[in-house]
């Protein structure tokens, strides 16, 4: 099972999150301030919770920020400012093993697609 994950940072809305699974979009907007690279792991953090809730157990997670795909997989050093993420994610995989996480081209992440779609209206 594919799930795309995507966040985004806008100056008056702050940080927002993007997940597609089964062609279904679920968006979060207004989760306060935060940088861009943590609305990255805010976006993986609510993928993992919603495949989780799925009942999800062989999902792939394909994001767009090579950062947070290299950082959550173990390939990318993760800076302290982000260690708490990385925490927060071991947490919600407890015994699960490595993260199935794969980097796709912007153009390619549905969940990207999903937050473009949001602001166009």
């Amino acid at each position: 099972m594919k799930i795309f994950f995507d966040g985004g940072w806008r100056p008056a809305t702050g940080m927002e999150t993007a997940v597609v699974v089964h062609g279904r979009d679920y968006v979060r907007q207004g989760l306060g301030p935060g940088s861009a690279m943590d609305a990255e792991w805010l976006a993986l953090l609510h993928a993992v919770e919603l495949a989780a809730d799925l009942g999800l157990q062989e999902a792939v997670f394909l994001g767009d920020s090579l950062a947070v795909v290299g950082q959550a997989s173990g390939t990318v050093r993760c800076p302290s400012d982000h260690m708490h993420h990385r925490q927060a994610l071991a947490a919600l995989r407890p015994g699960s093993g490595r993260l199935r996480i794969r980097h796709v081209k912007r153009s390619q992440n549905l969940a990207g697609v999903a937050l473009a779609r949001l602001h166009e209206r």
